[in-house]
C-alpha cells in the first residue's frame, strides 16, 4: 500500500469529500484505511458484564468506518494532495510525489 498509519490524507470521495485527517488504521488485505474523524456511523452498543469493571460506552456511539485507499489522496509536507509512487534511492525504497517531484519518506 502507498499510505501508512500516521499519514495525513485528503478524503476524494464521499461525504467526507476536501477534508483532511490522519490514517489511524490501515487494512491492507482489504486495501482500506481508517481515517479519524471520517466516514462515521453510528452504532448500537450493548452493555457488558464480564470481567472488565471500567464503565464502557452504551447506546448509539459513533464508530470511524474504513475507506478504501483509493478513495484517499496523501497530502505532501508542503500542505498539497498527490498520488504516490516508489522509486529507488541508494538501495532504499522510498514513496515518491508524482506531482510535485519530492521524496516523501
Amino acid at each position: 500500500m502507498k499510505v501508512k498509519k500516521g499519514d495525513t490524507v485528503q478524503i476524494l470521495t464521499g461525504n467526507d469529500r476536501g477534508k483532511r485527517g490522519e490514517i489511524i488504521k490501515v487494512l491492507p488485505k482489504a486495501n482500506q484505511v481508517i481515517v479519524r474523524g471520517m466516514n462515521i456511523a453510528k452504532k448500537h452498543a450493548k452493555a457488558n458484564q464480564g470481567q472488565n469493571l471500567r464503565a464502557t460506552q452504551t447506546g448509539l456511539i459513533d464508530v470511524e468506518m474504513p475507506i478504501d485507499a483509493s478513495n484517499v489522496a496523501l497530502v505532501t509536507p508542503s500542505g498539497k494532495p498527490t498520488r504516490v509512487s516508489f522509486i529507488d534511492e541508494s538501495g532504499e525504497r522510498k514513496r515518491y510525489s508524482n506531482k510535485y517531484d519530492e521524496v516523501l519518506d
